[in-house]
């Protein structure tokens, strides 16, 4: 055998092998670089009471964190999809460093704005990549695969009330500070992944060519496949509109109902994160072995009965209410993407920026959208209203079959 056709039979290997030690690191990642976002929001209940902000101000805070961070996501997909850039993983999270330092020493609003606009547009440089040396080291269990980097995310965002409770009410706002060494500990490991990712990179060369062929001769989706594109981001917008309504304003709804304490607050939003982390990590398994749209359709109409309750019944009942919807919605989140990512092959970073980057985007918007409604009428009104936007969920039976999928891309 020659020594080219030696190599890519090599390469074609090393493809179908499911890299657990890059998938391991790289979902790591992803906890360190979303723990640094979610040091956002959980600063919240501290810079209402420091700067007394009012939950509109809030909204904009987190508007300005997601929203850099959405917009970007889909461009530097696109982007990295023509010219993959293994270093952007460590740049993007310097660039997030940056953020957070400044968040700590911030002394206004519009400072504080600032700061989370670098932490939003570190985001955007890191998740499409991080998504694509996932995909990259998957082998054959794509799904497992965008869990195992899925779950870092989440469980780096379920850390949220920990990092309140901790950290941030005994330290203040100086206290986000620490985070910076959580920054720099990403930057190191990220270097190694980008090696790596080089690497894998020069290997696979011809074969990931080869695979991006089928779209080149497209010229562009057609039209069934823009159609299950839009379904998937609707409901993308019903499930991220809800998280963001629970993650940013929930823990007020709790304090002033059950008359908890901001670090009790912070007990209740735990519990709805973890599990929605155990969630994402389940997803990716269940979607191999029952395929995509059955998860992600159990995933968000199993979800209504407890969202709905959730805001009605007595503070037990809510914690526990709020454990299994945490699951539940959260098992579709890793599944979007890798089906997105097969809807259109070879656009990884595009789809991967465009079905998690939105997720950030709708965040930002019902952010702001459901600290004005909270504002206008009442914090109880707001939690009530979200707990019906599951029922979007429906949308879900007229996605195409995974099989269905499979065969348009043959």
């Amino acid at each position: 055998m020659s020594q080219p056709a030696t190599m890519s039979a090599n390469s074609s290997k090393a493809s179908d092998t499911t890299m657990y030690n890059i998938l391991f690191i790289i979902g790591l990642c992803h906890l360190l670089n979303d723990a640094i976002q979610a040091v956002v929001p959980a600063m919240f209940p501290i810079l209402e009471k420091s700067m007394g902000l009012s939950f509109t101000q809030l909204g904009i805070i987190a508007f300005s964190l997601n929203m850099v961070s959405s917009v970007l996501q889909p461009v530097v997909g696109v982007v990295t999809d023509k010219k993959p850039m293994p270093f952007a993983l460590p740049i993007g999270l310097t660039l997030t460093l940056c953020g957070v330092l400044g968040l700590a020493f911030a002394p206004s609003f519009g400072l504080i704005v600032l700061s989370v606009i670098f932490i939003g547009f570190g985001s955007a440089v890191f998740h499409p990549e991080g998504s694509r040396v996932a995909y990259m080291a998957s082998g054959r269990r794509r799904g497992l695969a965008q869990s195992i980097y899925q779950v870092g995310g989440n469980t780096g965002q379920a850390l949220a009330p920990l990092i309140t409770a901790l950290i941030l009410v005994p330290l203040g706002q100086k206290g986000a500070s620490w985070f910076s060494l959580v920054a720099a500990l990403a930057v190191l490991l990220l270097i190694y992944i980008a090696n790596w990712y080089k690497q894998r990179l020069a290997a696979n060369l011809p074969l990931l060519k080869k695979k991006n062929l089928p779209l080149d001769k497209n010229n562009g989706l057609s039209k069934r496949v823009k159609q299950s594109l839009l379904l998937i981001l609707l409901l993308i917008f019903a499930r991220s509109w809800y998280i963001s309504g629970m993650t940013n304003f929930y823990a007020f709804f709790a304090i002033k109902e059950y008359s908890l304490t901001i670090k009790e607050s912070q007990l209740f939003l735990f519990a709805f994160l973890i599990a929605g982390a155990l969630g994402t990590f389940f997803g990716g398994p269940l979607a191999d072995r029952f395929g995509k749209k059955k998860v992600i359709s159990f995933s968000m109409l199993s979800t209504v009965p407890f969202a709905i309750l959730i805001p009605f019944v007595p503070s037990v009942l809510a914690f526990l209410f709020l454990t299994i919807t945490g699951f539940i919605l959260m098992t579709s989140f890793s599944v979007t993407v890798v089906y997105a990512q097969e809807l259109v092959p070879g656009k990884i970073g595009t789809m991967s920026g465009l079905t998690v980057g939105l997720a950030f985007g709708m965040g930002a918007i019902g952010s702001v959208g459901l600290g004005y409604i909270a504002d206008l009428f009442s914090l109880s009104s707001m939690v009530s209203s979200i707990g019906f936007l599951p029922l979007l969920g429906l949308i879900a039976f007229l996605l195409p079959s995974d099989q269905t999928v499979q065969e348009w891309n043959q």
